[in-house]
């Protein structure tokens, strides 16, 4: 099940206000540039920014994502119905043969076992064509980036159209590694509700990612710095192989 932040009624309009400027979308623009796909496959899409900006430029885009309540901010975006936006996971795609999946905001974290993360990189592999590729970004373990989070305890708030002002805070609630815990807790403050998520990632190491492709059917062709955030994140580019291996 989606983290309430993005599946609850209440949150998801207000996801964008608090995510800020997408700077880590330009890599992703520029990596669709290089391979000039038809057809991109945006897992875990949200609420539509990178499927939105990739449809503008002319791409075939499909939108995927488990949380109702994120789709419909997307599909509002979406004034010209320029996006197939699908209600699933990665899991039980149609095969597309799309030459292009994307998991921008570090989706692929939200894995937590390796059976999860292997059923959702073989779907993707069932979804694009042969040579088809897949990029992601993961954040790198070393920069542990929980403490900064832990350390950042001052709320945040914003007057959100349409909404009003909303406060957000947040808490590292456990860091028990490979796995790290944390709650957002939003208020908004026009008639005090409250609403908290609480999320769960998994930080891989490079060679864990690695490994995973190469078992699920992958060759990894690159791995890149993050331009927005260098020395934070592994931004990989695999590409699909013509079937899973299975040993």
């Amino acid at each position: 099940m989606p983290d309430a932040i993005f599946a609850h009624p209440l949150l998801a309009p207000v996801y964008d206000a608090f995510d800020g400027d997408r700077d880590d979308l330009a890599a992703y623009l520029a990596i669709t540039g290089e391979l000039t796909p038809k057809l991109v496959l945006d897992i875990g899409c949200g609420t539509g920014s990178l499927a939105i900006l990739l449809a503008q430029r002319g791409y075939g885009v499909v939108g995927v994502d488990p949380a109702a309540a994120s789709l419909e901010v997307a599909k509002s975006k979406d004034q010209g119905r320029r996006v197939r936006w699908i209600h699933g996971d990665a899991t039980a795609l149609p095969a597309f043969h799309a030459e292009l999946a994307t998991m921008t905001g570090n989706v692929a974290q939200v894995f937590l076992t390796d059976t999860d993360w292997a059923r959702t990189l073989q779907g993707i592999h069932a979804a694009l064509r042969p040579n088809g590729y897949l990029v992601f970004e993961t954040r790198r373990p070393a920069h542990r980036a929980w403490e900064e989070w832990a350390a950042d305890v001052a709320p945040v708030t914003l007057d959100v159209p349409g909404i009003g002002p909303v406060e957000r805070r947040l808490e590292v609630t456990d860091v028990s590694l490979p796995l790290v815990s944390f709650r957002y807790t939003y208020r908004f403050l026009t008639d005090g509700v409250v609403v908290t998520s609480d999320s769960t990632l998994r930080f891989r190491s490079r060679e864990e990612v690695e490994s995973s492709l190469a078992a699920n059917g992958y060759r990894v062709v690159d791995v890149r710095e993050a331009p927005d955030r260098p020395g934070r994140e592994f931004v990989f580019v695999a590409q699909r192989s013509p079937a899973v291996s299975r040993s």
